[in-house]
């Protein structure tokens, strides 16, 4: 058990232009100058490796951390924080929180994997894996931390993973993360480049790729019976919902609302919702040079919100396939955008910022 858990690209000036204050893109009075932006907050990345994690700071403030701590299965970014101090990742297996759902285990924080690898499945293997599956299950396995920067713009972390399954490694991969501080924009850039050390094939399964498990407020509001932690952190059978808090919804590049997102394919995908007083969206953006773009979505109502280039046989109900092989030695690469809005961000800042992200890497 990990003790520490106990638990550069620069961006182009146009990135700073077009932002707002995750405004609604209408008035002037929220629109963000740039300079007050590069002035407003350090980046600071801490590698502490004795805890296995790599913080990631905006001024005094913890936005993110990489962890990979020996317990969980592949490494991830949590928690997950917005521009006001909320965490919007939920905290379970990590930590103990009343309300959470107490399910999934293996959905932690920020993470990318896949679930079905030459028959090895990353996505679903966790503590709680049952003995008869792991024989069928994979871990991604932290190598070394290859950078820990920041400079005015951006801070950046690229570390080495291996997919391990059986004794041997399947892949190799090197991640690259970016992330960036635009006052109440916070943005995380994902790349992984996937390195076959044997045949491999990829195949068609709802389960992945890219995903964040975020917390119950930013759930969609349901009436089904569903396991909650109680005080003490054991999990309790719920029978009469209370969805006081919960706020969460959905809406796609495609103008696709609520789960009806499930199984479609979009540019991107917004989840939005409230806590408290304060509206919070998390976007993910798809990268045009993405295997499958633009994909298709795993996206539930519960709190999982994926993305999933690969799956297309499940999600087109078998009208379409991707299977994707790599011969041994050959790489592919997934670039996904992630914001972390604090407030409302517009559809043709989204769209923007896509598009931006596509041409920079």
């Amino acid at each position: 058990m990990n003790k520490g858990i106990k638990l550069g690209l620069p961006v182009c000036t146009l990135l700073l232009l077009i932002l707002s204050s995750c405004g609604n893109g209408k008035s002037n009075k929220n629109k963000v100058n740039p300079a007050q932006v590069a002035e407003k907050q350090d980046i600071r990345i801490e590698n502490k490796e004795s805890e296995q994690k790599v913080d990631v700071y905006f001024g005094d403030e913890l936005f993110t951390s990489y962890i990979y701590p020996d317990n969980i299965m592949k490494p991830c970014l949590w928690p997950i924080v917005t521009s006001e101090g909320t965490e919007i990742t939920r905290k379970y297996p990590l930590k103990t929180v009343a309300g959470e759902r107490a399910d999934h285990p293996h959905h932690i924080g920020m993470w990318m994997n896949y679930g079905d690898v030459n028959g090895i499945d990353y996505w679903g293997h966790s503590e709680a894996t049952p003995e008869d599956r792991k024989a069928f299950s994979g871990v991604i396995r932290h190598q070394e931390v290859v950078e820990a920067k920041a400079d005015d713009e951006q801070g950046t972390i690229r570390v080495k993973t291996n997919w391990e399954a059986g004794g041997r490694t399947q892949i190799t991969e090197e991640i690259e993360l970016h992330f960036m501080d635009k006052d109440k924009v916070r943005i995380i850039d994902w790349i992984s480049t996937l390195t076959a050390q044997e045949d491999i094939l990829f195949k068609d399964t709802k389960e992945g790729m890219f995903a964040i498990r975020v917390s119950r407020e930013l759930e969609l509001p349901s009436d089904d019976p569903l396991t909650l932690t109680d005080a003490h952190g054991n999990p309790e059978t719920i029978k009469v919902i209370n969805n006081d808090a919960v706020s969460g919804d959905y809406l796609s590049s495609e103008g696709i609302t609520g789960e009806d997102v499930w199984g479609t394919r979009a540019k991107w995908m917004k989840l939005f919702g409230k806590y408290k007083d304060e509206k919070v969206a998390v976007v993910i953006l798809d990268h045009k040079k993405n295997p499958g773009y633009p994909a298709y979505w795993h996206a539930r109502g519960y709190g999982l919100f994926a993305v999933n280039p690969l799956g297309q046989n499940v999600f087109s109900d078998g009208k379409e396939s991707m299977n994707l092989k790599l011969k041994k030695g050959d790489s592919v690469r997934f670039a996904f955008r992630t914001l972390i809005c604090s407030g409302e961000v517009s559809d043709e800042e989204i769209t923007k910022l896509g598009q931006d992200f596509s041409n920079l890497y």
